[in-house]
């Protein structure tokens, strides 16, 4: 019998399959584009894309657990709609490159910035924008920005889980999760308490795990 010990989120007993949650791993290349404005056109549809993902979640979120807690993905819609802009276009225009490479530039500079800060609350604000880069970067490469959680009943293991992949997951099907990222301040951790599911997170898990 293996023991992994970690941050308890939301406390409870779980036993049953483990099912290895992995991401949709999306490859960012650096693209030199003939046209400039035309990649702005195609990161302001992409946004607008996102950002009714993010009002469908919203909706999904009120009904499963309440205004308050769905707030942090109105917080993701203004995040998308104004964090981004001037940033993402001054990549794109500056360097002639592609809009995902820019997305993802920003977002890796905006989480290191929110992750070196002191405060504990804006530290955890560089999932939020990992969150947000991903999804954007998603829909730029034609994908719908969500994946999948259909499942049997299991306990999710994963390297960590954004609030948008959390508030996804059927609740009769997860029996708890663990994470070997992510903090007991998160909104995935408040989202996974307002939802009653066990979960732990900072938890080491041995590589190599398949699930079986």
């Amino acid at each position: 019998m293996q023991i992994y010990q970690g941050k308890s989120v939301f406390s409870g007993i779980a036993i049953g399959k483990i099912r290895v949650y992995k991401k949709n791993e999306r490859q960012v290349k650096r693209v030199k584009v003939e046209n400039p404005d035309a990649e702005m056109a195609r990161f302001e549809e992409a946004k607008a894309k996102g950002i009714a993902q993010l009002g469908v979640l919203y909706e999904k979120a009120c009904k499963e657990v309440g205004e308050a807690n769905a707030a942090i993905f109105e917080v993701h819609q203004m995040m998308m709609e104004d964090g981004y802009n001037e940033s993402v276009e001054n990549i794109i225009k500056s360097q002639g490159v592609n809009a995902e490479y820019a997305v993802a530039t920003t977002g890796d500079n905006f989480a290191q910035m929110f992750s070196a800060m002191d405060d504990d609350y804006m530290r955890e604000r560089a999932a939020d924008v990992k969150d947000i880069s991903e999804r954007l970067i998603a829909v730029l490469h034609h994908g719908s920005g969500a994946q999948s959680m259909e499942m049997e009943q299991a306990i999710i293991l994963a390297d960590d889980l954004a609030p948008s992949e959390t508030i996804q997951l059927d609740r009769s099907k997860v029996l708890a999760f663990v994470t070997r990222e992510g903090s007991t301040n998160s909104h995935t951790a408040i989202l996974a308490r307002t939802m009653n599911i066990p979960a732990l997170v900072c938890t080491p898990v041995a590589d190599g795990m398949d699930g079986k």
